[in-house]
């Protein structure tokens, strides 16, 4: 039902996606997709602090559509196919991909976005994508709130916006000490907030912070469960209430040593997460036109 998306695609050389594009569509259109859209921005996520026996848990509870819409995505192998995929016009493919599901719903698209745009930052880390390679690859949707290694998929967000600097990111003063000796994969505590933590509930997080007080800065990976199974110390302030985007958690964070992974060298750390971020900003732009078709 869209010459100009299939015209595109073949100008892209990604005329072999044709039919599970058209796959997916036909899902997308279906009316029961339009309903599972329609309850996971009127039941929007909540945030439950601690559990019953007083325990922090910083957990966010998503309706049940929400979680539907998710594996619809996830499901289609579109989190990793520009990365899976060695044939011409796998970014086509999977803009349109994007694209189509962005005409239904969109925020399910932003844990989707960052985990995207996470992979090409992790494999300069060959540690850290060795453990992660497979879980980041996976067309499996795993809701389950685990430890990493007991994931059969994770999810990623980002970290970098406080509320003293807002975009300038310069601005930022969380503070990282080292375990250790550091250094590029070494262990390091994170101290602070980040007044836009994106969805919360992912399984880690790409996080900006300075290497001790006035330090260079750095880019770290900061899961949502320390190795040793317990939940690391990022805790949950507040969700965010916003005009749109109402399906999708987003939120305030303070870090009370929370436990994390320098990625890349101290004083790279924006540039590092600037490449996450450059990713981003291409599905900002088929989002947004998504929206115009929708």
């Amino acid at each position: 039902a869209d010459p100009a998306l299939a015209e595109a695609l073949q100008r892209a050389g990604a005329s072999w996606a044709l039919p599970a594009l058209g796959s997916y569509g036909a899902t997308l259109g279906a009316a029961d997709t339009w309903r599972l859209a329609e309850e996971a921005n009127r039941h929007t996520p909540a945030l439950h602090s601690f559990d019953a026996r007083g325990r922090r848990v910083d957990a966010v509870e998503f309706h049940p559509s929400w979680h539907a819409l998710m594996q619809h995505y996830r499901g289609q192998g579109l989190i990793a196919q520009p990365f899976t995929e060695t044939r011409p016009g796998r970014w086509a493919a999977w803009a349109a991909g994007f694209y189509l599901h962005g005409q239904v719903e969109q925020g399910t698209l932003c844990p989707a976005t960052m985990t995207t745009a996470a992979i090409p930052v992790l494999q300069r880390e060959p540690g850290l994508w060795a453990q992660l390679q497979g879980q980041l690859y996976s067309n499996a949707y795993d809701a389950r709130d685990l430890p990493l290694a007991q994931k059969q998929s994770i999810w990623l967000g980002m970290g970098m916006t406080e509320k003293q600097g807002g975009s300038d990111v310069r601005a930022n003063t969380t503070v990282a000490t080292p375990v250790g000796a550091g250094g590029r994969g070494g262990e390091y505590l994170l101290r602070g907030h980040k007044w836009f933590f994106s969805a919360p509930m992912c399984d880690a997080h790409l996080v900006v912070a300075r290497t001790g007080e006035g330090g260079p800065f750095a880019c770290f990976f900061v899961p949502r469960w320390r190795p040793d199974g317990s939940k690391n110390a990022v805790n949950v302030q507040r969700l965010k209430e916003k005009v749109g985007n109402r399906s999708n958690s987003s939120s305030e964070v303070e870090f009370h040593d929370a436990w994390g992974i320098l990625m890349g060298e101290e004083g790279r750390g924006i540039p590092t997460i600037i490449e996450m971020a450059t990713y981003t900003r291409l599905n900002c732009v088929l989002g947004s036109a998504a929206i115009l078709r929708q």
